[in-house]
């Protein structure tokens, strides 16, 4: 595996991918006032795991549990920094708990959608309780690649295609049916 600034070459859904997810949260379940914003923080926690690859440049092994689907793809830091994004956004608001609950979706809906890839390793779930790398029994997603060249190429489009039939599809029907339902806007 090459781990340059440009070219790095870990597998994960693309940050389109994660995105879909904290999009389906944000547009089904937050008040239309605040959906703009926290639209960019849903977005921000959805992709926030992969900071982790950002040891590859300082020499952090995959195999760590520092490195890239460690304990930054952990429930344990899917709850503490989608909690500490709510606090920070919103911990004076009469819609808080609504708040920290979509951002700890977010978060912890990318180590999930992860464990759905064809590839790499799995993710560390249940850091601190077990440094062991999991998957789900079904992976149906195409792993997106990190390099520009790749991800512009055969490879990515067939990541995009991939997350588009498994993870788009099924966040529009999810949100299809919650507007559909009684209680839905």
């Amino acid at each position: 595996m090459a781990f340059h600034c440009f070219n790095i070459r870990a597998p994960m859904p693309s940050i389109f991918g994660h995105l879909m997810a904290s999009t389906l949260f944000v547009q089904g379940l937050a008040p239309i006032q605040q959906r703009p914003k926290l639209l960019f923080w849903a977005g921000f926690c959805a992709f926030s795991p992969d900071l982790d690859v950002l040891g590859f440049h300082y020499g952090v092994s995959y195999s760590s549990i520092w490195g890239h689907r460690g304990f930054t793809h952990s429930l344990v830091f899917g709850l503490l920094f989608g909690l500490l994004m709510a606090i920070m956004l919103a911990w004076r608001s009469p819609h808080f708990t609504k708040v920290a609950g979509l951002m700890i979706l977010s978060t912890v809906s990318h180590p999930l959608l992860d464990m759905l890839t064809n590839g790499g390793r799995g993710c560390a779930l249940w850091w601190p309780f077990s440094e062991a790398r999991i998957f789900f029994p079904f992976r149906p997603i195409q792993v997106s690649p990190l390099g520009m060249a790749d991800f512009f190429g055969a490879w990515g489009l067939e990541a995009l295609a991939s997350e588009v039939l498994w993870i788009g599809l099924p966040c529009c029907l999810i949100y299809w049916i919650c507007q559909s339902l009684p209680f839905g806007r």
